[in-house]
């Protein structure tokens, strides 16, 4: 198994840390959802649609239809690497895990931390209206897009949160990261 090594009970595998942020960070999941594969590490991107559609026909009576049962049917080859990896996720449960979405209020929160801790009066003031919107996330980053080196301040202080909301996540599932990173 490719980067797997079982400690008890905890799984120890190499963590891909920027691409389970990305899908942490798709808070609306309006058109793709995310798992990691608890025996590779791999994070899977599977579109809406196709688990829905097959959540709804992935039992022929009683019993859960396999791989084979789509050789069937005359589809493209990308539709059909599709649903067999949403019917893997519906029959082995215990192998993927949904990558939640991150807590708005943690992320707010995390915003008005970072705008707290600016000295520059201009770019505080501005940030401060824009955490104070309907709109906050959105005129966050855009107010931030003004502020070259406050950006890049921003997705510093941001991904290390991530990191330990991730490792937090990780270790609830049982896995450890094979690579080390300080916090």
């Amino acid at each position: 198994m490719r980067g797997l090594t079982r400690l008890g009970a905890v799984k120890l595998l190499r963590i891909n840390f920027s691409e389970i942020q990305k899908a942490m960070e798709d808070v609306s999941r309006d058109k793709l959802d995310y798992f990691l594969d608890t025996e590779t590490g791999d994070i899977k991107t599977i579109s809406i649609e196709a688990l829905e559609r097959a959540d709804g026909s992935l039992y022929k009576g009683d019993e859960l239809i396999d791989e084979s049962f789509i050789e069937k049917f005359d589809m493209p080859q990308w539709i059909e690497n599709e649903i067999e990896l949403a019917i893997k996720i519906f029959s082995e449960k215990e192998r993927y895990a949904r990558i939640p979405e991150r807590d708005s209020r943690e992320a707010y929160s995390l915003m008005k931390k970072f705008t707290e801790e600016i000295e520059q009066l201009e770019p505080y003031d501005e940030l401060s209206s824009a955490l104070n919107s309907p709109d906050s996330f959105s005129r966050f980053k855009k107010t931030l897009s003004a502020f070259p080196d406050l950006k890049k301040k921003w997705f510093a202080f941001n991904a290390n949160a991530m990191k330990k909301t991730i490792l937090e996540w990780l270790t609830s599932i049982g896995v450890r990261p094979e690579q080390e990173y300080y916090i």
